[in-house]
């Protein structure tokens, strides 16, 4: 899963706090992921995927933000066990 967590209404610009918040839950809840300079990847089954993205999709108004946008995008494979990082390295060996 890729998810992007955007709370709204800050009145600034930055969100690394609200990021860092989120990359604390994932390592409390020892969730295997990658953060990316736009969002984090997260492995794991679709069942769990979803709770974990209902989990950060709450974090900031824990926090008392009052509008969240959270994009996510789940690829759903079942015909074989990926890992992440097995796509990249699948492009990475069709280019050597």
């Amino acid at each position: 899963m890729e998810i992007s967590v955007i709370p709204l209404g800050l009145g600034h610009p930055s969100v690394g706090d609200y990021i860092a918040e989120l990359e604390k839950y994932l390592r409390q809840q020892n969730i295997p992921h990658q953060l990316t300079d736009m969002g984090t990847l997260i492995y794991g089954d679709a069942h769990r995927l979803l709770e974990v993205a209902r989990a950060l999709h709450e974090l900031p108004f824990a926090r008392g933000v009052k509008r969240v946008v959270t994009h996510l995008t789940i690829d759903d494979r079942r015909d074989k066990e990926v890992r992440l990082g097995d796509k990249t390295s699948a492009v990475q060996q069709r280019l050597a």
